[in-house]
């Protein structure tokens, strides 16, 4: 009766792995050494079909030899599938990537780096969100309507949805929400003050993800008329023209028209 153990295991995953084996005749108390080689270990092999060649040191007895080839090919095969299974496991863990950072963390380091260069001209490139190329547009128009008046149009509900002809979100405190035009125009209110000024946090739904202007609504009273100064700051470049007519066509034009429609009702 003889019995075996494997002493030292070299693995080169795709190459050829070699068990260096040590084994003792009990009844005449010898050693024996001798080699595995598995030639064809891979994923695509199931481990029952690896081929496991055996070989001994010359001058060696043959009895381990014929051990190793039936008893000890099963345990070298069970040495295998755990080999597989944990070369599967580190190589698993090892596809895991690091997660992205958080939007407010990206931002505010992009901020730190872009600071406050070139703000103040008509047509300057801002960062704003994210990095991409931004104009900042200036327009004016003049409404026949006291300044508390037109500041209503823009902070109530039921006049937002009557002059967009749509449901709107309106939520008219800093940091409330702002949706219109069935979800194309979002936001926030950043800043009220009343029959003066709104600041709003502002995007089209086309614009890239996470991309917001910065709008800066400033009501100056004429007596019976309102100058409204519009400035709209971090648009991306591709987007002007169609800001402007954003806000020319669904916001200047059908507000004139709501406050005709108004200045008729009561005549």
């Amino acid at each position: 009766m003889a019995n075996s153990g494997i002493a030292d295991i070299k693995c080169v995953p795709g190459k050829l792995i070699h068990y260096v084996n040590t084994g003792t005749v009990k009844e005449s108390g010898e050693k024996h050494k001798g080699s595995v080689e598995i030639p064809n270990l891979s994923e695509e092999n199931e481990v029952d079909d690896t081929e496991i060649n055996v070989s001994k040191k010359k001058g060696e007895g043959d009895v381990l030899k014929d051990l190793m080839r039936t008893e000890g090919t099963m345990k070298v095969r069970e040495a295998l599938r755990d080999y597989l299974k944990a070369l599967k496991t580190e190589f698993t863990l090892g596809m895991i990537l690091p997660t992205k950072a958080p939007v407010g963390q990206e931002l505010a380091a992009e901020r730190r780096l872009s600071g406050n260069i070139m703000q103040d001209s008509p047509h300057s490139m801002d960062i704003v969100g994210v990095k991409i190329p931004t104009v900042k547009i200036l327009m004016k128009e003049t409404f026949n309507s006291p300044a508390d008046e037109l500041y209503g149009i823009f902070t109530t509900k039921e006049l937002v949805q009557k002059f967009s002809k749509r449901p709107a979100v309106i939520e008219a405190e800093k940091g409330g929400k702002l949706q219109m035009f069935d979800g194309c125009v979002s936001g926030e209110y950043a800043e009220l003050i009343p029959s003066q000024r709104i600041v709003l946090k502002w995007r089209c739904r086309n614009w890239p993800d996470e991309h917001y202007a910065t709008v800066a609504l400033n009501f100056k009273d004429l007596a019976a008329q309102t100058e409204l100064q519009l400035e709209c700051k971090g648009v991306p470049v591709s987007n002007e023209d169609s800001t402007r007519q954003c806000w020319k066509k669904q916001y200047f034009e059908e507000i004139h028209i709501l406050l005709q429609q108004s200045k008729d009702s009561t005549e």
